[in-house]
């Protein structure tokens, strides 16, 4: 079993190629490999461990579903979301698709309208009370002054 890494592995040297074989090695096992990878880190060594989990947060392996096990790349790709937006080969599924999709748009725009006059109204009926409550209390008498 020959395994294909995304860059040649004596393209660098060092502790980088090192580090640059051992990330090809464990794209190619899978989010498994790199998940025992981490566990073991945190085990043995807990900054290696939380190295490994910052790494894997930043470089967006903790949330892709697979890893191309070839290159080493992450099969759902922009790419494959556009393809899935595109058309459907029928037409009219395709005219019944934007027409719903644009109805469903302008209803969810009204429905947040109506929240937002909600709000607004909520808000100003809190303000009212709140300036009555402050008009009552500064016309009542003082009972220090009184005195």
């Amino acid at each position: 079993m020959s395994t294909a890494y995304p860059v040649s592995p004596t393209a660098y040297g060092g502790l980088t190629g090192w580090l640059c074989r051992s990330e090809a090695w464990l794209d190619a096992r899978g989010r498994w490999a790199w998940l025992s990878a981490m566990i073991l880190g945190f085990i043995f060594a807990w900054p290696v461990g939380l190295a490994l989990l910052g790494y894997m947060i930043w470089s967006n392996r903790m949330f892709t579903r697979t890893i191309d096990r070839a290159v080493g790349t992450r099969s759902h790709s922009r790419a494959d979301h556009q393809r899935m937006k595109g058309t459907s080969g029928n037409s009219a599924f395709d005219a019944y698709k934007s027409e719903t999709l644009r109805r469903l748009e302008s209803e969810q725009e009204a429905f947040e309208a109506f929240l937002q006059r909600l709000r607004d109204a909520k808000d100003k009926s809190e303000f009212d009370i709140f300036m009555d409550e402050r008009a009552k209390v500064a016309l009542a008498p003082r009972e220090d002054s009184a005195a």
